[in-house]
């Protein structure tokens, strides 16, 4: 395993590689300028400032050896400096990352424990009226947009019941500073709950579709059988024999959710304006700050080819039959 494991990120290189070319490329493509960004918007400054700006930012060069100039800097651990931001690109992801995995590993842990046994079920149960409401239920979830589904929370819940509708805390408590940790946490709570509800929502919809099709397949086979012929209980049969055999395709979809976990939910975090790096990349974007794109995005593509990796990884851990030695 080990030595796969090698070979599999030694080939993540060039692969890596062609995509923070393409990404260059389609970010220098986008309309704007760094420049303006750099000296504000509205700014006066004459044209000889701004061929100053052009040249310290290294945009006075061409696409290819600003490219190169930025895959050294960042072989260096140096992702460059926001131009907005006026901040280091590392301290700013830094800063942010952990609010939105907070939110998604949350929200990923509130679904798994409601759509394992609830997949489960809904196959034990195929056909009856059980199985076909969460099928409609998984199928809403799947459909329904994540902007519309946190609308939908905001106009009916948040305003209702006096939850906050933005941010990750109160302003007020956190200019002033919390009395306690416990009324940090309570703060930052509270404020969850909308936006871990709309992705829970999602995650598990998602979650118990995998799990009930996969045990549809299973739970018929011959092997669950001969367990229900000697006498096992039901449970012992279905969780023990019928769901670990049943576990691959979650596994996948697991290992397609890690990135998930650190790149953020650009929209949800855009609607609950939560400090994630969802919204700082949407926000770079709007701003036409280069470094900090370049790094969200690249940063994201290597999350998805090593949540790739890892899922390759744990399937010899789930079903010894597979094998990923080579």
């Amino acid at each position: 395993m080990l030595r796969y494991t090698i070979k599999r990120l030694l080939t993540m290189i060039p692969v890596v590689l062609v995509i923070s070319i393409m990404i260059f490329g389609v970010v220098k493509a986008m309309p704007g300028d760094e420049v303006t960004t750099y000296l504000g918007p509205g700014s006066r400054a004459s044209e000889q400032t701004r061929m100053e700006v052009r040249e310290k930012l290294g945009l006075d060069k061409s696409l290819p050896e600003q490219y190169v100039r930025w895959l050294g800097r960042v072989a260096t651990g140096d992702l460059g400096t926001s131009v907005a931001l006026r901040k280091p690109v590392s301290e700013i992801i830094g800063s942010y990352i952990w609010n939105t995995f907070y939110l998604n590993v949350l929200a990923l842990i509130i679904a798994l424990i409601f759509a394992i046994p609830v997949g489960i079920k809904q196959a034990v149960k195929k056909g009856s009226a059980f199985d076909n409401f969460w099928t409609v239920f998984s199928l809403l979830g799947i459909s329904v947009p994540t902007f519309f589904f946190a609308l939908v929370l905001i106009f009916y819940v948040a305003l209702n019941f006096g939850l906050p509708l933005s941010g990750m805390r109160d302003t007020m408590l956190s200019s002033f500073g919390y009395q306690s940790a416990w009324q940090e946490f309570c703060d930052v709570a509270v404020h969850s709950i909308l936006p871990v509800t709309v992705l829970a929502f999602g995650s598990f919809a998602t979650f118990s579709r995998y799990v009930r099709n996969s045990m549809v397949e299973v739970i018929n086979m011959d092997y669950v059988r001969t367990a229900r012929a000697k006498g096992l209980k039901e449970k012992t049969v279905i969780y023990k024999h019928a769901f670990k055999n049943a576990q691959i395709p979650l596994v996948t979809l697991l290992g397609m959710y890690i990135p998930s976990l650190f790149s953020g939910a650009v929209i949800l975090e855009t609607v609950f304006v939560w400090p994630g790096i969802g919204k700082v990349l949407i926000d770079a974007v709007n701003q036409r700050d280069t470094s900090l794109i370049m790094a969200c995005l690249v940063f994201s593509a290597i999350l998805m080819i090593l949540g790739n990796l890892l899922s390759d990884l744990c399937y010899s851990l789930v079903d010894p039959r597979v094998k990923v030695d080579g």
